[in-house]
């Protein structure tokens, strides 16, 4: 309510009392949509920041401003040195009018859509508007007269046509007395004492209304502050830094509920696929039982069988179909089941792990979504302070992102960078890589080179070292296989040989992990 006439009613003549006399001494523009005026009267100096955006305008009159050295731009070089002479609102509208002794006039319009400022610089000169698409304001010019249309007599079915600047507050205001269910001369009473509180408020109230913060000339909704009606630069002041406030601390609770019920959601569908697997695998004769029977019965398997019956001394005796390759000796046959069968138990291992620990993560997760709704509400300072504290500050990964040339991926406060390509390996591994930093590359095959960056005072959790083996099987030759060996080391053991193609390195001292190949942030998006 902070652009309704009612309030801008009040404003205007404070503004012409405040600022009579004082000059335009800058006016540029530091952020979209935004544009600033800075006044003096050559003692004192007055802001006026108007926000000017499709969302929804925003008026603000804050008591200091340093302007930017950077990405700042001058506009209407036409308005400085012009001296203001008055401030109006235009009457039942959301226009804000500047006259300046010059016959200058510098016109606020802050409607809820398609906001505009328009100055000119004369009477009859062509305006010039800070929102160039919006052509039609260019018609805007001197204040309308007070329309004398609107039809204030008691017959009319519909009081509040005769009063259009009301707006949802006054609406609201106007139904707990009671305007709904009154009859029409009572609604057209209760009208016109509600436009007599607006145009003679006893004080200004910032309100609650609808989980919205409002500047209210009416006392309605949930009543937080109370300000003296004489000052309305004061409460617009008050008002503006509490409301900014609270639009950011909304807008990253939000986030942050939507991070948390992500990370719940996507690390309890990865444990459930990894039990379901693991019951799979349970339940299905595994390799080593094949190999088991094959070697038992050798004697009765023919040369260039294709399959053999055999009983099952591990299923009470039933007789079993074996399949075989009838180019391969029996033996050679049971060794790669041998083979198989070891990696299927260490497929097994890594699958209790990895449920064990997404179930850990969604716990977490939860975990941190029950603490977030105990913080103290709308304090901004604390939420910010609490995403850092557990690495949930979106905007690192984001930065990094938009400065590094390799796939950038975060986890738990980590960043892990991965190469592209051969040449971008190199650039990875020999420019940016620090000494400390964890190296990481799937074992004698060609592949991505990853690196963890290193966090001082860090360790690099387990999950977070898997999650980058991962990525490094995935973005490699096995990318397609069960398992993959992936070898990890600090970046200081890794060395580049003389004469070495780009990408190619030697390995000094490693360890290896074992890992299933896999882009564990496909869903969260790639840098």
């Amino acid at each position: 309510m902070h652009t309704n006439y009612y309030f801008l009613r009040q404003l205007a003549p404070a503004l012409t009392q405040q600022l009579a006399g004082y000059r335009v001494a800058a006016c540029f523009s530091q952020e979209k949509d935004e544009l600033v005026v800075g006044l003096t009267n050559g003692t004192q100096e007055f802001w006026l920041k108007a926000q000017l955006a499709a969302a929804g305008p925003m008026l603000a009159l804050p008591e200091s401003f340093h302007r930017a050295r950077q990405n700042s731009v001058d506009l209407l070089p036409e308005l400085l040195g012009q001296v203001v002479a008055q401030v109006e609102a235009w009457p039942n509208d959301r226009v804000l009018d500047f006259t300046f002794v010059s016959g200058a006039t510098l016109l606020f319009k802050l409607y809820s859509t398609r906001p505009n400022a328009v100055f000119r610089s004369a009477p009859e000169a062509e305006a010039e508007l800070f929102h160039q698409r919006y052509t039609a304001d260019a018609e805007l010019r001197s204040i309308p007269a007070e329309p004398n249309g609107l039809d204030e007599t008691p017959s009319s079915t519909n009081p509040l046509k005769a009063y259009p600047s009301l707006g949802d507050v006054a609406l609201t205001y106007l139904r707990t007395r009671g305007y709904d269910p009154a009859p029409i001369e009572t609604k057209w009473e209760l009208v016109q004492q509600v436009v007599h509180e607006l145009e003679q408020p006893a004080a200004f109230y910032i309100i609650r209304l609808d989980g919205r913060t409002r500047l209210s000339l009416l006392p309605v909704g949930e009543v937080e502050h109370t300000l003296p009606a004489e000052d309305p630069i004061g409460a617009l002041r008050r008002f503006v830094p509490l409301l900014l406030n609270r639009r950011a601390y909304e807008a990253e609770l939000r986030q942050l509920r939507q991070t948390l019920e992500k990370r719940a959601d996507e690390a309890t569908t990865s444990a459930q696929h990894a039990r379901q697997r693991l019951h799979a695998l349970e339940n299905t004769v595994g390799y080593r039982q094949t190999a088991d029977l094959i070697m038992a019965h050798l004697s009765q398997i023919p040369a260039g069988a294709a399959q053999v019956e055999v009983v099952d001394f591990y299923q009470n005796n039933q007789p079993r179909l074996i399949k075989l390759k009838p180019a391969e000796t029996p033996q050679r046959t049971a060794q790669n089941l041998y083979r198989k069968a070891k990696n299927q138990q260490l497929e097994t291992r890594e699958l209790l792990a990895r449920a064990e620990r997404r179930e850990t993560e969604a716990f977490w997760s939860l975990e941190r979504l029950e603490e977030l709704e105990s913080l103290p509400a709308g304090d901004l300072r604390a939420l910010r302070q609490w995403r850092k504290q557990h690495g949930l500050d979106p905007a690192t990964a984001a930065k990094v992102a938009q400065e590094l040339p390799f796939k950038v991926f975060e986890d738990s406060g980590f960043t892990i960078l991965v190469g592209r390509n051969a040449q971008n390996n190199d650039l990875l591994t020999q420019r940016y890589a620090h000494k400390d930093d964890l190296w990481l590359h799937a074992k004698d095959v060609t592949g991505s080179h990853v690196v963890i960056r290193h966090r001082a005072g860090h360790s690099v959790p387990e999950p977070v070292l898997e999650r980058a083996a991962q990525l490094a099987a995935w973005y490699s030759r096995r990318k397609n296989d069960s398992l993959c060996p992936v070898t990890y080391t600090p970046k200081k053991f890794v060395r580049k040989p003389k004469g070495a193609i780009a990408g190619q390195v030697v390995v000094e001292r490693e360890n290896v992990l074992l890992v299933v190949p896999a882009n564990p942030f496909e869903r969260n998006g790639v840098a």
